[in-house]
């Protein structure tokens, strides 16, 4: 599902508009964005939690050479599914 589909699904079951649904789903990636970005997690209870990682430097391989690289550290954000989900998924 892309976002154009996420947004056509969201309108349809919340018995909203398409612009409506669009607003809503661009407001909650920004409010997500911004709490990430602030260290702060976002948790929604049964569907899973966002949270934000260091990932530490690192020697790596160029595959096309060979040729040994450093792969400088930085942050990454995780995703961990929530029971609810799991279970529609499992």
């Amino acid at each position: 599902m892309n976002k154009a589909e996420l947004i056509d699904a969201m309108a349809f079951r919340a018995g909203i508009s398409k612009a409506d649904a669009k607003k809503a789903l661009s407001a909650f990636i920004d409010a997500t964005g911004d709490s990430l970005q602030n260290g702060k997690r976002v948790a929604l209870v049964g569907f899973g939690s966002f949270s934000v990682s260091k990932r530490a430097a690192r020697k790596g391989r160029n595959p096309q050479t060979g040729k040994e690289i450093n792969i400088p550290a930085k942050k990454v954000v995780k995703f961990k599914a929530g029971a609810d989900l799991g279970k529609k998924v499992g």
